[in-house]
């Protein structure tokens, strides 16, 4: 019968023990359980473009666009944008901190050579006389290398690997805010070319009407109050012509700025860019109303909460670590000697063997606030990473609740332009006849030119809701095969 020696039941305890203690040190659940946190669809599924870092600059990811003149915008911003720049460094910079704390898992050697003289005075000497002293000696050593046996330096260097994948995200999110606030801008300065492009048709329409009241009250047509009306309208209208030039400067100012770098005409848009009809059809096209879910995982912003949440998960792991022994091995082997020509010769060699371990038997309990601290910053983590799950799926809702009702609100706003033209047309027939007074047809030329300034914004906001849900989407789809430009 087999009968263990007194070593060896010594040697499997021990290492009974280490096995024991290296489980308590384990990464404790990254993932918190978000069942209840994310409803269960938003309706049916679609095909997802699967994310990567740099995926958002292909052609593939903003296909949605179709304007040849934005997809140029987002390209240049893409380039040249301030902010991608630093994005851009902070991931250089993570990916560096992540491979210092990588190295410390792997033990540092050091070669050394190193030679000496002194000169001990005749009085300091045993025989009396002053004594010259010659040493050379080279070495090859390995300091303080920690054996991880809880899984302290494991568990940091995934704390940094974590950041690192959470720098990562963050620079996505970069893109994706960068693509969406070009294309807002750029569609700002659509809609207020428009505008200013109204005000100017207005404008020209109004001077010419008060000219022909003016002929008609030099010749006692009309009484002065109507002239005196006529010409409230006409300076209106160049007021407002004064103002849209002034914010269509300003927009331009806002899209160069995005850009980073000067703006090619060519790419900029028209007063006729958001008409949208067959003559100058949708900037951007319809993405698909009906989504998953689980898509909204896949947000850069939920995906960085989620990293930061392991990698504060990881801390908590390399804190409790901390409370158990620290092993760490000094060591180095090398020769010496007094002439330089025998450094090398045998008889010379010399090593050292230095192993050390640190036990925290007392430290007032920084240890074990240390591993309170790690807790409750992990729990906060869960918790914004919760609250990111929720806001990302509110966003959504929003886009999509929009989304549905987008085709009924400018076919109505359309119709409520149309009437009022006619109805502009007809108080100008009638006061031409004299049958009414021009009180009317000042009220008419006010709701038409409300009613175009009003659809100009709806147009411009329906684009804006197809940019809205492109980005509360984490900029994920791709429109889908054969999807028509939706009207």
């Amino acid at each position: 019968m087999f009968r263990a020696n007194a070593p060896f039941r010594r040697a499997v305890l021990v290492g009974a023990v280490v096995a024991l203690l290296s489980a308590c040190a384990q990464m404790p659940a990254a993932k918190p359980d978000v069942q209840g946190v994310v409803a269960p669809t938003l309706g049916q599924p679609l095909a997802v473009v699967e994310a990567s870092p740099a995926a958002l600059q292909t052609t593939q990811r903003v296909a949605w666009v179709q304007h040849p003149g934005l997809r140029q915008s987002i390209a240049q911003a893409l380039t040249h944008n301030r902010d991608l720049r630093v994005a851009l460094a902070n991931i250089e910079r993570a990916r560096a901190q992540y491979g210092i704390t990588s190295a410390a898992q792997l033990p540092t050697v050091a070669a050394t050579a190193q030679g000496s003289r002194s000169r001990t005075a005749a009085d300091l000497s045993s025989t009396g006389q002053p004594v010259i002293t010659t040493q050379y000696a080279a070495q090859l050593a390995v300091t303080s290398f920690e054996l991880d046996l809880w899984g302290r330096v494991r568990n940091l260097n995934e704390a940094a690997l974590q950041q690192f994948l959470q720098s990562e995200e963050n620079q996505r999110n970069v893109l994706i805010t960068l693509v969406a606030d070009v294309t807002n801008a750029w569609l700002n300065l659509a809609a207020n070319q428009a505008r200013l492009t109204l005000a100017r048709d207005t404008l020209t329409s109004r001077e010419k009407a008060y000219q022909l009241t003016e002929r008609i009250q030099q010749l006692g047509g009309t009484s002065g109050l109507v002239l005196a009306q006529n010409r409230i309208t006409v300076e209106t209208a160049r007021g407002d012509v004064a103002a849209f030039t002034a914010q269509v400067a300003k927009d331009r100012n806002a899209l160069e700025a995005l850009v980073g770098s000067g703006l090619n005409a060519e790419w900029l848009p028209t007063a006729d860019t958001l008409r949208n009809d067959a003559t100058a059809p949708a900037a951007l096209l319809v993405l698909p109303a009906e989504l998953p879910s689980s898509l909204l995982l896949s947000r850069p912003d939920v995906r960085a909460s989620e990293f930061n949440l392991q990698a504060l998960s990881a801390n908590v792991a390399a804190a409790r670590a901390a409370l158990f022994p620290t092993i760490s091995l000094s060591t180095s082997i090398g020769t010496g000697s007094r002439e330089l020509d025998g450094l090398f010769g045998s008889g010379n060699g010399t090593w050292s063997f230095v192993p050390q371990v640190r036990w925290p038997i007392f430290d007032g309990g920084s240890a074990r606030a240390a591993v309170d601290v790690a807790q409750a910053n992990r729990d906060i983590a869960v918790a914004q990473y919760e609250k990111a799950i929720q806001t990302a799926f509110r966003e959504a809702s929003d886009a999509l609740a929009e989304r549905a009702q987008w085709q009924e609100r400018l076919a109505a706003q359309q119709a409520v332009v149309d009437a009022n033209t006619r109805a502009f047309q007809l108080s100008d027939a009638r006061f031409t006849a004299g049958v009414d007074n021009y009180l009317t047809v000042l009220d008419a030329q006010r709701s038409l030119y409300a009613a175009q300034q009003a659809l100009i914004a709806l147009r411009q906001a329906e684009q804006a809701n197809r940019v809205a849900l492109w980005k509360v989407l984490g900029g994920n789809l791709a429109p889908e095969s054969g999807m028509s430009n939706q009207r």
